[in-house]
């Protein structure tokens, strides 16, 4: 499944973002902003975000964003380590 959101063009020229960064602004917000409410774990967070789990990692950092651990990201981590 995909979902596709409709943005005004008034709201997108209203960005204070380049042009060409705004689509991967927007993806890289969102996935700090679900990550943050705990609705995304960290890995799928990055993978939003079209980032390394070690690019979104300082992202959260820099942003001073509490990192969730839980049993999820601990199967994620296992998994990653793992090379799957």
């Amino acid at each position: 499944m995909s979902i596709i959101l409709d943005i005004p063009d008034s709201v997108v020229r209203s960005l204070r973002v380049p042009e060409g960064e705004v689509e991967h602004r927007l993806r890289m917000e969102l996935a700090l902003t679900v990550y943050a409410q705990d609705l995304l774990s960290f890995g799928k967070a990055a993978e939003l975000a079209n980032m390394t789990r070690f690019e979104f990692g300082d992202l959260v950092t820099q942003r001073g964003i509490a990192r969730h651990y839980g049993p999820e990201e601990l199967a994620e981590d296992l998994a990653y380590a793992n090379g799957e």
